[in-house]
């Protein structure tokens, strides 16, 4: 009687943990979810693009006469001085020049003259709008340091400054090419004069850099035959660079003169550096997926000290990341978290465990993350990638 008593306890001790086992299986699992905390961090709206940099200034050397150039020794990448001779040329015979010829090479001595005052000019008065600037950009200092001014104000006065400058480089390059435009015009004019007087024509004719600089291309390195104008050399400056940027035309819109820019993985320490002028017409571009692209050209320059990109070269490629706006402290989430509810955005707030539809209002949106204005606070748990599975209510773990 006691032991049928004992198989009976048994039993029943077996019947209830089946029942209690299946009851625990039967019950709602909690959903396996992943989260994220609200934060105050620095917050960035950029557009990133890839960019190329380009020298500013350039000049092709070309042949003022026909001739026979001897073998250059200069090669690309060499250190020139402005005056120093790159070239020999030997004239070859010319053919008869008439009046109208004459008149013609006389009318490009004149043209050139011409050219050279007016670039001269044009150097005096970039230099007054560059010594404008530069007081402009000192006051905004002052000023900016101060909190007198907003940081719009300052970075519009240093683009004037960098553009002003920049006009100003090009002005004095633009002098020294005139000069050299002016000598190559009246070489041509001179032989061509000599050989109708019947006098001993040039034996050899040098060919010199008109700028300081260093070579960039070498066009015609073994010695030949040249025609009137046929590229010689090119030479530049590689400390004036700029860097140019194409950007789709529906970004563009967003960006102005004096937006800061930071430059990125061309194989230095990320550079700073301002937009300096946007081209005003766009240009169709097919991309690496086949589809036609409206671009436009944003023409950036280098802010950072100049020893820091002093290995950037022309033509170098630059990750250009314009910033369209930045705050040090934003309360932000990520965008993945988000979702519409009508026209609200909400997210789910885990609270002990347990899901709850919050309304928000969002701000700037800097890619992977988004501004919080209003219904969340720092701390507050958000689920990322909510799902259909999940509504208000549901019971979450969260995964490891």
């Amino acid at each position: 009687m006691k032991m049928l008593s004992t198989k009976r306890v048994l039993l029943s001790l077996f019947i209830a943990a089946v029942i209690a086992l299946l009851f625990y299986g039967m019950r709602p699992q909690p959903l396996v979810v992943s989260a994220f905390t609200a934060v105050e961090e620095p917050l960035r709206v950029l557009i990133e693009e890839e960019g190329k940099t380009n020298i500013i200034d350039r000049y092709v050397v070309s042949a003022p006469i026909d001739g026979y150039v001897q073998r250059l020794k200069v090669r690309a990448g060499d250190a020139v001085e402005k005056d120093q001779i790159l070239a020999w040329i030997e004239p070859l015979p010319p053919g008869l020049l008439d009046a109208r010829s004459r008149a013609i090479l006389q009318a490009k001595v004149s043209s050139a003259g011409a050219a050279l005052e007016l670039a001269r000019t044009n150097t005096l008065a970039s230099k007054a709008d560059a010594d404008l600037a530069q007081s402009e950009l000192i006051r905004a200092e002052k000023l900016y340091s101060s909190k007198a001014i907003q940081r719009g104000a300052y970075d519009t006065a240093q683009a004037n400054q960098l553009r002003a400058r920049a006009l100003y480089r090009s002005a004095r390059f633009a002098v020294d090419v005139a000069q050299f435009e002016l000598e190559a015009a009246q070489i041509n004019l001179d032989y061509s004069q000599a050989q109708k007087n019947g006098s001993t024509p040039f034996k050899r004719i040098p060919i010199k850099s008109p700028v300081d600089g260093r070579v960039l291309k070498v066009s015609q390195r073994s010695e030949g035959s040249l025609r009137t104008g046929q590229a010689i050399i090119e030479v530049g400056d590689p400390q004036a660079l700029e860097v140019v940027t194409e950007v789709l035309s529906r970004d563009t819109v967003r960006i102005k003169p004096g937006l800061p820019v930071h430059f990125e993985h061309w194989g230095g320490t990320p550079l700073t550096g301002v937009v300096r002028t946007i081209e005003p017409s766009g240009f169709t571009k097919v991309s690496a997926l086949g589809v036609e692209e409206q671009r436009v050209k944003v023409i950036a320059d280098i802010t950072s000290p100049a020893e820091q990109w002093q290995r950037l070269g022309d033509a170098y490629a630059v990750t250009s990341k314009f910033i369209l706006w930045q705050a040090e402290q934003v309360l932000q989430i990520p965008a993945n978290t988000l979702f519409r509810v009508e026209n609200d955005m909400s997210v789910f707030v885990v609270e002990n465990g347990e899901t709850k539809r919050q309304k928000v209002i969002v701000g700037q949106r800097g890619g992977i993350r988004v501004e919080v204005l209003k219904g969340l606070k720092v701390g507050d748990v958000v689920v990322t990638h909510p799902d259909k599975n999940i509504s208000d209510g549901s019971q979450v773990q969260f995964e490891f």
